[in-house]
């Protein structure tokens, strides 16, 4: 499911050539930079974490006040301190304001494995963002972390979610009948998945 913070995770390497531990680097796009969030963006995601229609069908709560918000970036912070996957902030390079946060929300090294999820703010709905940053964190987890499989979820009731990792190459493996409780309702989501030797097929 789209979440907007991921749980403290393994620090253990993942081992094989070049894996080791969790870096959040910086990842740039034509239109984007996924950079470490930082006190000062505060400002930037409570405009969009406030809103109720972004918390719709995600796993968090509409912040109801700014405290909240730098609360969630205190968190976030301090899983960078100690090295644990955690989450981007989606930064629009010319505007140098953070529209969205995307990151690793389960990591299994001894798999090989990371399920992702981004969080979007509506007024940058539907212009190809999405797509953009997911591609980006996608490539940079296959080439650099050397995983193989890259899963995501989304509520069925947000098609939107779906084309967007579709639009990313994943392949939808099924449905996962009341597999969360999101705001009190037991909802069915669509599991999605891509495997690093599909996504070399698609570069090619």
């Amino acid at each position: 499911m789209d979440k907007i913070a991921a749980p403290a995770l393994s620090l253990r390497s993942l081992g094989g050539a070049g894996g080791g531990a969790w870096e959040a680097e910086t990842l740039e796009t034509d239109r984007l930079r996924l950079r470490r969030l930082r006190m000062r963006d505060a400002g930037d995601l409570y405009e969009w974490t406030s809103d109720p229609e972004v918390a719709r069908y995600v796993l968090w709560e509409a912040h109801r006040s700014p405290g909240e918000t730098r609360a969630y970036i205190r968190y976030i912070r301090s899983l960078y301190r100690r090295g644990l996957p955690s989450s981007w902030g989606i930064e629009l390079r010319e505007e140098k304001r953070i529209i969205g946060t995307i990151g690793v929300m389960a990591w299994s090294p001894e798999n090989r494995s990371a399920e992702v999820g981004y969080s979007l703010g509506r007024p940058w709905w539907h212009r190809g963002y999405a797509p953009e940053a997911l591609g980006a964190v996608m490539d940079w987890l296959f080439d650099r972390m050397y995983i193989n499989r890259i899963e995501a979820q989304c509520d069925v009731r947000n098609p939107d979610s779906a084309r967007v990792m579709e639009k990313c190459g994943m392949q939808r493996e099924g449905l996962l009948r009341q597999r969360v409780i999101n705001k009190g309702e037991a909802v069915d989501v669509l599991l999605y998945a891509a495997l690093r030797e599909t996504r070399r097929e698609l570069h090619a």
